[in-house]
């Protein structure tokens, strides 16, 4: 569907990634308030399914009107579990939210756990991601996640 995108496009692609996932998280925590946090998944993964239904049958319709749909091969079977930490991810973030932590203090730990998993998944190949040895910069980058982490938490 989307052809490599290169330079500023990606960047902004993430950017706009993490802007969303904030609100996602914002949007969910606030109806674990009043609910539950396991409500506030359930929901959050209910209305998520209908909405990627929808822009699934808006590409395919799209894309079978101009070109082809290309696939690389069959996709690994783990790759099909990607909504069992994406649902944790909700009721966790519904729970923390609601805490002291706040949705920044919240969105910080969140960012320190995936960069750290993230250079492991680097590290060692998993998932089938090329190997990638760790550097110092990755230390002192993680460092400074860390640090401003901690910035966001223990300023208030």
């Amino acid at each position: 569907m989307f052809p490599m995108l290169k330079g500023s496009t990606n960047l902004l692609l993430a950017l706009l990634g993490g802007v969303l996932l904030a609100l996602m998280i914002k949007l969910n925590g606030e109806l674990a308030r009043y609910s539950s946090a396991l409500f506030s998944s359930w929901v959050a993964h209910g209305v998520g399914a209908l909405a990627a239904l929808l822009i699934v049958r808006l590409i395919s319709t799209t894309s079978a009107r101009h070109h082809a749909i290309s696939s690389p091969g069959k996709a690994p079977r783990w790759s099909y579990l990607g909504g069992i930490p994406g649902a944790f991810t909700v009721l966790l973030a519904g729970v923390t939210v609601n805490s002291p932590l706040g949705l920044a203090g919240s969105l910080a730990l969140m960012m320190v756990g995936q960069v750290i998993f993230g250079l492991l998944t680097d590290q060692r190949g998993w998932f089938g991601v090329p190997r990638r040895p760790l550097t110092r910069r990755d230390g002192l980058v993680t460092a400074c996640v860390l640090a401003g982490s901690a910035l966001i938490i223990f300023s208030r």
